[in-house]
């Protein structure tokens, strides 16, 4: 692999996804914490998520335009912590709606330009993206593993301070650092001819599903091992065990991209996270089980995400690499993760959390439906 910022690249994937750590298992509870209801809770974390669907492209757009990715992303992260930092002072319904969408349009616009910037860096060695990304994995499992024992009851209080210092962090990884000198492989294309291509539509609307059917996972799981009987320093450990699973997936994932084809692995992906949620549905009340689940996000989202970002990057080459980046973001984690938040709070109030991970599974078989049927003449591997 060619020289590139290890410490740097690296280091944004550590505080990025530790601040992901944080949000992620714990917010929910935060805000039950405040006195939301579900369907209230399902609202405000879409309301986080809403901004993805179209924030990731307008700073992709910028940063294509200006060439200056780097300068891009430090806007971003440091928009990002500033109006986070409201959060230690507003608990209003409005108040946190607001400062959701405002903090999301900000947070949302980083990673996926990010991406793209690694990328830029690893060249003909791209395949070993994942070595650099295993980093956020571990920042991630850090939190979740860490917090339980600091936010028990109480002291959930302190959760919006924790999120705050990682997002610092974030944007201090970026002082200083330089864009990788770009080939314009991308000139003699434009981003509308390439989404008439039947592989990206088809890559683009399974990404989709995939991320709607995360919704009950991301919103509700927290609370939902907790009202199964778990503690919870049980339920960090669980989602610890997940993205653990994620890391070893992450330093072999180099290997299967050499040895299968990208769109196979996708297609695999998606098979697994819909036995992942009806293992989580029915089940949830053996240990056993639940932990297998877990083990399945190195599937759901370690072998989907590399895949994905794999694909994307050979999709919309050059100068389209950030809009390329945005448009799955915004598709996966901005629409999708808005969706299925929302529709996970209506379905858990309405028929029960198992039917909300049930209809998960049903979500993730359409996906793989989608991909199957779109995937099978891809243009690239």
């Amino acid at each position: 692999m060619r020289s590139v910022p290890y410490f740097r690249l690296s280091g944004f994937y550590l505080f990025y996804f530790a601040s992901l750590g944080a949000l992620v298992p714990f917010w929910s509870l935060y805000l039950e914490s405040l006195g939301f209801s579900k369907v209230e809770i399902g609202q405000l974390v879409s309301v986080l998520m809403a901004p993805k669907i179209f924030a990731p492209y307008i700073w992709g757009w910028l940063a294509d335009h200006s060439r200056e990715r780097i300068s891009i992303i430090g806007y971003a992260s440091f928009g990002a912590a500033l109006s986070f930092s409201l959060t230690l002072w507003l608990s209003d319904y409005i108040e946190l709606a607001l400062i959701s969408a405002v903090f999301g349009f900000f947070w949302h616009a980083a990673l996926p330009q990010f991406e793209a910037v690694t990328m830029d860096h690893l060249g003909e060695d791209a395949h070993h993206y994942s070595r650099i990304r295993v980093w956020g994995s571990i920042g991630f499992i850090l939190m979740a593993m860490g917090l339980p024992t600091v936010l028990e009851g109480e002291h959930i209080a302190y959760l919006p301070g924790v999120v705050l210092a990682a997002l610092v962090m974030i944007f201090m990884m970026t002082v200083g650092m330089k864009d990788f000198p770009r080939e314009e492989l991308g000139d003699r294309l434009s981003v509308s001819s390439t989404l008439k291509r039947v592989d990206v539509i088809a890559l683009l609307l399974a990404c989709f599903l995939q991320l709607v059917s995360h919704g009950p996972y991301y919103t509700f799981f927290t609370i939902y091992v907790q009202e199964s009987g778990y503690s919870l320093d049980l339920a960090g450990q669980l989602w610890a065990l997940g993205v653990f699973a994620e890391v070893i997936l992450f330093l072999w994932m180099h290997r299967l991209l050499v040895r299968f084809r990208s769109a196979h692995l996708f297609q695999l992906s998606i098979l697994l996270t819909a036995l992942r949620w009806i293992l989580t549905a029915l089940f949830v009340d053996s240990l056993p089980v639940l932990l297998f689940s877990q083990l399945l996000h190195a599937a759901s989202y370690g072998l989907f995400h590399a895949t994905a970002i794999h694909m994307i990057y050979s999709m919309f080459p050059g100068r389209l690499q950030g809009r390329g980046q945005a448009l799955y973001a915004s598709f996966s984690f901005g629409l999708g993760g808005a969706v299925g938040a929302l529709f996970s709070g209506y379905i858990w109030e309405g028929w029960g959390a198992s039917w909300s991970f049930g209809m998960a599974a049903i979500i993730s078989l359409l996906a793989l439906l989608i991909a199957f049927l779109g995937l099978r003449q891809r243009e690239v591997s």
